[in-house]
């Protein structure tokens, strides 16, 4: 293929511009100066570290994922927490110390008691004067599928096509170090890829042996999508576990925002609930609604998991995503927010405050800034509940072992 590579840049800058101005939100968060500004110290005895509401197993559990995740990096690797580039060595020390207080401490008070004693505590500057951050949670579906499509099962759910392109430009040019483009060529001639319309509608990919299993649901096809992760159970009572795997590069929108817009669902409504039920009560607007998200997940079938941006199994309860590029991968965290109440039937009676020990082991393309959290809450219908209905504000820490 001969491209002309000043040609390719042009357009690929150009492309890079288009998508910034689509992802722009239409109320932005505070500006943040620099990545050294996302996390400040504070004093230990302002974080309410005794009130972790989950089991300790979870906990340790979580912890041994990403101490498998630091056995994989060079000992070269640093994070930046705050103003510091941290050696991976010393979070792998903070990891190991704070599993060996876990188990060497008989209640969540002593525990905070020696975490304050041994640690040093982060926080986010959040999305406000007040250090907000905004919570949000996921989880893993569970949808009934196929392995060959029928009159019942008509939707496929793609793995990565072979003409899906990745381009590196900083292979191109040292000044466009770090920006990525996901393209298709068209003769000699790198295009974008194609969009959801042209996938799901148009059917491009169709027959191309793309397909990894049929779905019957088109609206529980469009969230596993923006879940990422998910178990697809066959007629014959096995399960099929899918994972991300690629994207087609076009910028994500939400269309809750687009719905909220419209009218469809007022905006003290909004939940992924209430999105499912407009959908299946009004199909005729689905295909209209579903463009408005240009973006697309591909997914690859998966042993274990679900996976984090980490490669690591998440832990229910325990896993956060946040922004990869400014908050340390991996690292321990501790969050302060509110959780639903149930009723025996699923119902929210309320929301109730909890503070909990977590690993930052994922991310995710909503997931972008110091003021933005999703916390993974595993899978069944309680999970999906709590996790479509999940949108509070709260504080983000990050611990560091003191040197």
């Amino acid at each position: 293929m001969n491209i002309n590579v000043d040609k390719l840049l042009v357009f690929i800058l150009f492309s890079v511009l288009v998508v910034a101005a689509a992802c722009a939100p239409s109320r932005m968060a505070p500006p943040v100066t620099g990545e050294r500004d996302v996390l400040r110290i504070v004093d230990p005895l302002s974080v309410p570290l005794e009130r972790d509401d989950l089991a300790r197993n979870l906990l340790e559990q979580a912890i041994n994922n990403s101490l498998s995740y630091y056995e994989r990096l060079s000992e070269e690797t640093t994070f930046k927490f705050g103003p510091q580039e941290v050696q991976v060595g010393r979070i792998k020390r903070s990891l190991q110390t704070f599993l060996f207080l876990l188990r060497e401490t008989a209640s969540w008070t002593e525990l905070a008691d020696r975490v304050r004693e041994n640690f040093v505590i982060y926080r986010s500057v959040g999305r406000n004067a007040e250090q907000e951050v905004l919570f949000t949670g996921y989880f893993e579906p569970t949808i009934q599928g196929s392995l060959t499509p029928d009159e019942h099962f008509q939707y496929p759910i793609y793995g990565v096509p072979d003409d899906l392109l990745n381009i590196d430009l900083g292979l191109f040019r040292e000044e466009y170090r770090g920006v990525k483009l996901v393209a298709r060529s068209e003769g000699n001639r790198v295009v974008p890829y194609y969009n959801r319309d042209e996938i799901d509608s148009s059917g491009k990919l169709a027959g191309k042996g793309y397909e990894l299993v049929w779905v019957a649901d088109p609206v529980e096809r469009f969230f596993l999508r923006i879940q990422g992760s998910g178990r697809i159970r066959l007629l014959n009572g096995d399960f099929i576990r899918l994972g991300y795997a690629a994207k087609n590069g076009w910028p994500w929108r939400p269309i809750g925002r687009l719905m909220i817009e419209e009218g469809l669902i007022p905006k003290d409504a909004m939940s992924l609930q209430a999105i499912r039920r407009y959908l299946k009560q009004n199909p005729e607007k689905m295909s209209d609604i579903f463009s408005y998200d240009p973006s697309y997940v591909f997914f690859q079938t998966e042993q274990g998991g679900p996976f984090g941006n980490i490669a690591v199994p998440l832990t229910p309860g325990r896993s956060i995503a946040t922004d990869s590029s400014i908050f340390p991968k991996g690292a321990l965290a501790f969050i302060e927010c509110q959780k639903p109440v149930f009723a025996k039937d699923g119902v929210i009676l309320g929301w109730a405050p909890f503070g909990r020990y977590v690993l930052n082991q994922d991310t995710g393309g909503a997931i972008r800034g110091p003021g933005r959290v999703d916390l993974f809450w595993g899978n069944g219908p309680f999970s999906r509940i709590a996790a479509g209905h999940l949108k509070h504000p709260g504080a983000l820490y990050f611990l560091l072992l003191k040197e």
